[in-house]
């Protein structure tokens, strides 16, 4: 029955940070703190720092944590991302791209918007006729005017960040303003109850380090859950290949250069290059498989990439990073929870690194334990709820590779066997063929890629359903038509008011953005 009164995060980054500040934010009152929370990271092992996209629940995140917005950009070279465009997914041609914005198709909720354009505009890409954000995009646009308040939106948004800098951000913020507790030294042991549950964790410098519950953000090396519990690691390269990445920080051509407001995700001969656009510089990266390819010929096509984008020639050696894709067979064992790459990674793809971090912090902070005896209650919820979230992202990442046309190399027929695709996807492009992705697909509380998701990469990678006769009221395609004249005046008019994205970083740089 002993209360919870002092949480351990092991490992510092963008995830203990993170959790850092999600947990201290909430567990206060205005007399002061309710719970200690001390943060222990090492000093010698650095943030791998190449997670540079978030999803648009990091807003609300760092506002829930009392961060301003225009500090958060000024000091994480931050920028705004929209989405994500997908080149040579489909085909090797040129022309192949698609976009997944981060905006609801417009009627999205009133109609079936898949029927209408199937049967009048289905020559026309699906996100370009339904979303007015493509072309925010396309036309470099922000999603936001000048004197649109702090966090507020004209257009649903994200971040793209200097994921380096952004630990470093949160840190000071977590220490000057949360009353977080910070210790720079090396776990050498972890002392356990007679229970099993830690009791500490042995320091170098500073001795035991005594807690009520450990959060495991020690990232890859995963050393309360993995190492000290060996819970078991499931490895999911036999559905997502990918294994390795180069990343290289690009620099653009002048300091007028427009800043993409989306990731740019290229497909290569055996995986796939991100370009990421920050206000001083691109973050560019090969993801790939080793089993595929090598690195040498993984650095060939990402020099080609970087020169043919505008990039210089003779750029320095890529940073190399390796990585087992996959998740622990369980993320809270006795008194230890894991969150950030101690529990998981997969794949850079559609950023859920992060949006999982906050997941993660989120539960943690609402379903926080009051005594050991419920903890083990609140672990098992905990358990089900990211076992199934990790399960729809593989499966969303999936999505991304079943459906392509491309017989170029093993890599991408490899994707398309049917021993590599999940059960659960398999039933889902069989009900695909008859109606389009629903709530009913995707029935859980913030889902990480609702159903709208799914459609803009659906229809996105070239997926035609069989046509249908319209026997309800919600597939006329009349119906469709007049949101589909909506979208593209709702496009003319932002296209028309919204300032470009470099203007708008620009704009925060030197004056800030107002308070709500």
């Amino acid at each position: 029955m002993s209360k919870l009164q002092h949480i351990v995060i092991v490992g510092g980054g963008s995830a203990g940070w993170l959790t850092a500040g999600v947990l201290a934010a909430e567990h206060r009152t205005r007399l002061g703190p309710t719970r200690r929370i001390t943060l222990l990271e090492s000093p010698n092992i650095g943030p791998i720092g190449v997670g540079e996209g978030t999803w648009p629940t990091m807003r609300d995140t760092l506002r829930n944590i009392g961060v301003t917005e225009t500090d958060f950009i000024r000091e994480c070279d931050a920028s705004f991302k929209q989405g994500s465009k997908f080149q040579q997914w489909v085909s090797k041609r040129e022309d192949d791209q698609y976009f997944h914005p981060f905006v609801l198709p417009h009627g999205y909720t009133e109609t079936n918007l898949v029927a209408g354009w199937l049967e009048r505009h289905a020559d026309v890409p699906f996100a370009d006729l339904v979303s007015f954000q493509p072309h925010l995009c396309a036309n470099g646009k922000a999603p936001k005017q000048v004197a649109t308040p702090e966090y507020a939106a004209v257009a649903n948004y994200a971040y793209h960040l200097d994921a380096g800098k952004f630990g470093l951000f949160l840190r000071k913020h977590c220490i000057e303003r949360l009353g977080v507790q910070h210790i720079l030294d090396h776990v050498v042991s972890i002392n356990s109850h007679d229970n099993g549950d830690i009791a500490s964790v042995q320091t170098q410098d500073n001795g035991a380090i005594a807690g009520d519950l450990f959060v495991d953000c020690s990232g890859m090396h995963s050393l309360l859950l993995g190492q000290h519990y060996q819970v078991p690691f499931k490895s999911q390269k036999h559905v997502l290949f990918n294994d390795s990445a180069l990343a290289m920080q690009v620099p653009y051509h002048d300091d007028d250069s427009p800043i993409a407001s989306h990731t740019i995700s290229t497909a290569q001969s055996n995986g796939w290059i991100w370009d990421i656009g920050l206000p001083t510089r691109r973050g560019i990266g090969h993801v790939y498989s080793s089993a595929h390819t090598s690195d040498d010929a993984a650095e060939r096509e990402l020099r080609a990439y970087i020169e043919r984008t505008g990039g210089p020639k003779g750029m320095p050696s890529p940073r190399k990073l390796t990585f087992n894709p996959g998740y622990r067979e369980k993320f809270w064992h006795r008194n230890c929870v894991a969150i950030g790459l101690s529990a998981g990674f997969i794949e850079p793809l559609e950023a859920s690194a992060l949006a999982l971090v906050e997941l993660s912090a989120a539960m943690l902070r609402d379903q926080m334990p009051a005594t050991r005896d419920t903890m083990d209650i609140v672990a098992r919820r905990f358990n089900d709820s990211f076992t199934y979230r990790w399960e729809r992202v593989i499966d969303f990442l999936k999505l991304h590779y079943v459906l392509t046309r491309r017989t170029d190399s093993d890599f991408w027929r490899d994707h398309c066997r049917p021993a590599s695709i999940p059960d659960r996807l398999q039933e889902q492009l069989a009900l695909w063929r008859h109606q389009p992705p629903s709530r009913y697909d995707f029935h859980r509380i913030e889902e990480v890629f609702p159903s709208a998701s799914y459609q803009y990469v659906l229809y996105g990678m070239g997926f035609r359903p069989e046509r249908w006769e319209a026997t309800r009221w919600t597939d006329d395609a009349d119906r469709a038509d007049g949101y589909f004249r909506e979208a593209a005046a709702l496009t003319g008019k932002m296209l028309a008011a919204l300032p470009t994205h470099r203007a708008l970083i620009g704009h925060i740089k030197r004056h800030g953005l107002s308070k709500i």
